[in-house]
């Protein structure tokens, strides 16, 4: 059952949300004044196990909230530099952790936090979370190896649950950054990859800012594509 006093509205140094999904409980926690990142911290309730989605900046503040139980993976989405300044010393606390990104994007993490990613992942595939599986959808264009993660398990929550990284946010897709070409990838994955596959109910959490609804943007992908960005 999802809780639906969370509202996903969160600020560095606030604050975490907190919002029960079933057998899992999501931690949505804002880091960095600056940049203010996004962090979620995945825990399964039947197994204790948790999965970090960007360990973005405040190691500090992450290991905190992982406290004493069992992380078992750390998936960044996407190889911009604020989205992993964490990763390192989250690793090395979490030595057992297994570090999960896209594979285009890999060799790019590696070389800017020195952590070696572990898993490279594609199209189709999975990223346990204890007893749920997120799953890997790569949409292409903010970086050659973004990423986002979906939950579509009915038994956890009536409504799919999507991790967007930096490709998709309420009121548009990510930046490209000027590149025209990069921009209708985007555009077009997001299009194909989510919008088409999901319905107007799944819940996403974005990199930085407040979470949306897939129904609320639908209408929308036309202008996006009009304006360019």
């Amino acid at each position: 059952m999802v809780n639906e006093s969370y509202t996903g509205e969160v600020s560095p140094g606030g604050e975490p949300g907190v919002r029960p999904l079933g057998c899992l409980t999501l931690t949505k926690v804002a880091v960095d004044p600056e940049m203010s990142n996004n962090c979620y911290l995945l825990h399964c309730t039947e197994t204790d196990e948790l999965v970090l989605v960007d360990a973005a900046a405040e190691p500090e503040r992450l290991l905190e909230l992982i406290g004493d139980r069992a992380l078992t993976a750390i998936v960044t989405t996407h190889q911009h530099w604020d989205h992993h300044r964490a990763l390192a010393a989250v690793k090395a606390a979490h030595p057992g952790a297994t570090v999960v990104a896209g594979a285009p994007d890999a060799d790019a993490i590696e070389e800017q936090t020195g952590v070696t990613v572990e898993r490279r992942v594609g199209e189709g595939d999975t990223v346990a979370v204890g007893t749920c599986d997120l799953v890997v959808v790569p949409v292409a264009g903010h970086t050659p190896g973004s990423i986002c993660l979906l939950l579509d398990d009915e038994a956890v929550s009536p409504s799919p649950q999507l991790f967007t990284g930096d490709s998709l946010f309420p009121g548009g897709v990510g930046s490209t950054f000027g590149d025209a070409e990069a921009f209708a990838q985007l555009v077009g994955e997001v299009e194909t990859k989510l919008f088409d596959r999901l319905p107007d109910d799944t819940w996403f959490y974005p990199g930085h800012g407040n979470d949306g609804r897939l129904g609320d943007e639908r209408p929308h992908l036309a202008e996006w594509r009009e304006r360019g960005w």
